[in-house]
């Protein structure tokens, strides 16, 4: 727990809070200084970043939150004797005492003014040691440099009557400062130099160019400002700032102009170039524009109107200098490999890259020829997608999606378990293929991506929300696989362990040099599966700078792997965090856990070894740690290292430096596995410079850290955990309504807008009679909520079922889709499951081999079936199955191989 009080301290400045919003929306980072440029406030925020946005467009409000006085401590404890311990303000440990010396040991005459937090048991108290006595009451008191002021008392240092302060004048810019008392002032942004802001005391101090002090001391509700109104009636820019890549600007619309055309300068152009019209859209009361593809440098964009055809050049605005950086291209991915999609190392396109704008109008009509295709020109997303497969065509593409996209809208699901399948020729067949959002705002909702021997795909800048089956499904020999700034968020609502989905992003199948890196998991039940048992490995993966944001387990699980866990922030992990079984190698790097009871797993061993195990039953892996930050206060916590261990070993090898190796002596205690020491091997490892443990948060949380641009448009706010495992990882249903209900502000592209739904008109959702609509029974494109599919392409797609004995080549072609493998139905093969719900169950067997039957719990099946010549695959008739019964599928009359399950509820 006082880990936990102490994080607040340091990183969300408890006795001051701040709220600063953009444009209407909430800004993630703490000011701690403002300077002014022209039209622009510039924020400066805790941790080194900045960001410039338009006056008009930003307000900071202020709570106060006030510690007890030492004379008001009371710590409601059984005997003098308990011990305390007591911290400043920054977490440094001060002493250690109990609770009969506790006020004495505040008191002391060594310790500086200031705000300490105290300990003991279960409490952690904030307390202020102030230079006044005696001390104010707990509910007034307030922290300053200086005594405290009376509301009718504020400025500590008046400014002389001919400095800044001056009544509102909208002839020139202005700062407005509302007080806590009611009170405003304004203030010449021309004559300010910067305002800073204590966020530990609550002072602002407003300093002028001529170096004179305002001082308030925590009494300011609002910072707001206003911008000189003037007679034009041009474009006025409200924020615009550069990301990763990317440049942005938000501007007001204006009477008469028909759409807008926007320019971006700087980097790789010399000039004003003008942006594809389809990046500058319509959201009602402002519109936005973005620059994608840029390299890293300074750039200006430029919007200019556009009426009748013609630009009004005299009402265009332009903004002041963008800064754009670079993706970070570490991990192993990039590997002696360069240009992972559709993009450069520089962040410019491909030569010949093709793109193609996605939206919710469009999905099902982008189109182009494609090289062997059966039919050109190649109509929808999908259609494009699987034409490639033929692998007669490798021109790059990047496919940018625009606002909320639904299942419904695209052309059809290559397959029908995940969604988009994304399917090479052969093993690492190379695609060259970008998936990326624009803006902040750019959402797949009802489905997934199946990737099957791709190398060179990238997935980047969107959000993932109720996913069929897995979010991203790595599924069988992909390589040079990037996925980044994504959010992920809950898939299909089920029963069990799927009430929160299945997989937020697996990786499994022979499926090697891949980096998932700066995705954010908001509240996953199993974020990231690494590895099945049918790897030939080794199969190198990075996972670095995720936000796991109150999600419960699997931070990566890896199986058979060998995988590289760094610089992740593991925020209120309900279950486990990192977990290695069957003999993989996990390096796990200056990592930061903030209430995870259960940090480091090994099957078997450890803490995983005690009582009755916590999340495995295979054998174990190896994990080396090293230069972790570990908050130890959470309840039930346990995490053990060969320093010492528990009665079943250790949870991870620990060393004392970053390029110590582990001995050929340790292995996993089941399984006998080592660690391969592949970190230290420098034909093994990638060139990067790991950032400190305790910089985690602030980065993966800051401007450039992880999730979609500005964090995305989603806000929800979780509870922290409290050890409870149960309680820690319950399904959240207010955060699944507002995923459920979530809608993009996005009217359109300017031009092509979406007129306002007619409930007489069929594309209405809201209409009954649209066969489109999901919430209609009868539409057939629409899966069942109870219907499963299961795959067996190399492993089981649905964690209902496990299997023995081996897989083999089948090579179907279902419903549209194709399957490599599936369970190889011999003297070893087996695949055992135990449905929730009454089902029909069909069979899809393959006809490379003979068997048309099987033994369902030792009795041979009697029903018939049919075969399809052209798929290549024999189907079943249904078999009855019922709820809750374990059923085992063997070898019957002749050997098979079972390509796919199909449950219907009944």
């Amino acid at each position: 727990m006082a880990a936990l009080l102490l994080f607040a301290v340091t990183q969300t400045n408890a006795e001051v809070k701040q709220q600063l919003t953009i444009s209407g929306t909430t800004v993630d980072a703490v000011v701690d200084r403002i300077t002014f440029s022209g039209d622009h406030v510039v924020l400066h925020f805790t941790g080194g970043d900045s960001q410039t946005a338009y006056m008009d467009a930003v307000v900071l409000c202020f709570d106060y939150a006030a510690p007890v006085s030492i004379e008001s401590l009371d710590l409601s404890v059984p005997n003098a004797e308990a011990p305390v311990t007591i911290y400043d303000a920054k977490g440094k440990l001060i002493a250690v005492t109990t609770a009969g010396k506790a006020k004495a040991a505040l008191a002391a005459p060594s310790l500086r003014n200031g705000v300490y937090l105290v300990k003991t048991g279960q409490q952690a108290v904030k307390v202020m040691k102030s230079p006044a006595a005696p001390a104010a009451p707990a509910s007034s008191s307030v922290l300053s440099p200086s005594p405290v002021l009376s509301s009718s008392q504020v400025l500590s240092h008046p400014l002389p009557s001919s400095s800044v302060l001056s009544p509102r004048n909208t002839s020139i810019n202005q700062a407005l400062l509302t007080l806590t008392n009611g009170d405003q002032r304004y203030y010449d942004t021309q004559s300010l130099e910067a305002i800073d802001i204590n966020n530990t005391t609550g002072a602002v101090t407003l300093t002028t160019t001529d170096q004179q002090q305002e001082v308030f001391s925590a009494t300011i509700a609002t910072l707001a400002f206003s911008k000189a109104q003037g007679s034009s009636a041009g474009i006025v820019i409200s924020e615009a700032h550069g990301w990763l890549e990317s440049a942005y600007v938000k501007f007001s619309l204006i009477d008469g102009a028909d759409t807008y055309h926007v320019y971006v300068k700087g980097g790789q152009y010399a000039d004003f170039t003008k942006i594809d019209n389809e990046l500058v859209r319509n959201y009602g009361t402002y519109g936005r524009a973005d620059a994608v593809g840029l390299k890293a440098g300074t750039y200006t964009m430029k919007v200019v109107p556009v009426a009748d055809g013609n630009e009004l050049n005299d009402k265009a605005a332009t903004t002041d200098v963008l800064t754009v950086k670079n993706y970070d291209r570490t991990g192993y991915a990039h590997f002696n490999h360069s240009g992972v999609g559709a993009y450069n190392d520089d962040g410019t396109l491909k030569t010949g890259a093709k793109v193609f704008y996605v939206t919710k109008q469009t999905a099902k009509t982008i189109s182009t020829n494609v090289a062997g295709a059966k039919e050109n020109p190649c109509v929808g997303i999908q259609a494009i997608i699987e034409a490639y497969q033929k692998g007669l065509d490798t021109t790059p593409i990047a496919f940018r999606f625009i606002g909320l996209i639904e299942k419904d809208d695209l052309d059809y699901l290559g397959s029908s378990a995940e969604g988009l399948q994304v399917k090479g020729n052969k093993e690492y067949s190379e695609l060259n293929f970008t998936f990326e959002g624009i803006g902040d705002d750019a959402t797949m909702r009802g489905f997934g991506f199946l990737l099957r021997n791709t190398k060179s795909v990238e997935m980047r800048n969107f959000a993932v929300m109720r996913c069929m089956d897995d979010g991203i499904s790595l599924d069988t020999d992909n390589s040079n696989i990037w996925v980044h700034h994504l959010d992920i968020f809950y898939g299909k609502h089920g029963s069990g362990d799927h009430e929160k989905g299945d997989g937020s992003c697996d990786t499994k199948g022979d499926s090697k040099y891949c980096t998932f890196s700066y995705c954010r998991y908001w509240d996953t039940g199993k974020s990231n599966l690494f590895g099945m048992k049918s790897e030939s490995g080794p199969n190198y993966l990075s996972y670095h700078h995720n936000w796991l944001d109150h999600s419960d387990s699997r931070h990566p699980r890896v199986r058979t792997m060998t995988v590289h866990v760094w610089n992740n922030y593991f925020d209120n992990v309900a279950k486990y965090g990192v977990g290695a079984t069957y003999g993989a190698s996990v390096f796990v790097e200056n990592n930061y856990f903030l209430k995870t009871k259960k940090p480091i797993l090994s099957s078997k061993q450890g803490t995983d070894g005690l009582g009755s195990g916590t999340f495995s039953g295979e054998n174990g892996g190896m994990i080396k740690a090293y230069g972790n930050y570990i908050d130890r206060s959470i309840a039930h916590f346990s995490y053990y290292t060969q320093r010492n261990p528990s009665s079943m070993g250790y949870d991870a090898y620990e060393t004392a430096t970053r390029d110590e190796q582990v001995p050929d002596t340790e292995k996993a205690l089941a399984g006998g596995t080592t660690y391969d020491n592949f970190d230290t091997n420098p034909q093994l490892i990638y060139q990067y410079t790991p950032d400190a443990a305790e910089d985690v948060p602030a980065i993966v949380t800051g401007y450039y850290g992880a999730g979609r641009m500005n964090h995305g448009d989603f806000r929800y706010t979780f509870a922290n955990n409290i050890g409870d495992e149960k309680a820690d990882s319950a399904y959240d249903t207010d955060l699944a309504s507002k995923i459920d209900n979530y809608k993009s502000d996005l009217i359109g592209i300017f031009g092509e807008e979406a007129l306002p739904s007619d409930p007489s008109d069929p594309s209405d959702p809201s209409d009954p009679s649209d066969p489109s609509d999901p919430s209609d029974p009868s539409d057939p494109s629409d899966p069942a909520e109870s219907t499963i599919l299961a795959s067996f392409d190399g492993a089981p797609s649905n964690s209902m079922f496990t299997v023995g004995g081996d897989y083999g080549d089948g090579k179907i072609t279902y419903d549209g889709t194709y399957y490599k493998k599936g369970v190889k139905l011999n003297s070893k093969g087996s695949i055992t499951f135990t449905p929730k719900k009454n089902y029909q169950m069909t069979l899809i067997l393959a006809t490379a081999k003979p068997g048309r039957d099987v033994k369902l719990n030792d009795a041979t099946t009697t029903v018939g079936g049919t075969e399809n010549a052209e798929g290549a695959y024999y189907q079943m008739q249904p078999i009855a199955l019922t709820a809750n019964t374990k059923y085992v599928l063997t070898k019957g009359s002749g050997e098979s191989i079972v390509m796919l399950i199909i449950l219907e509820e009944e």
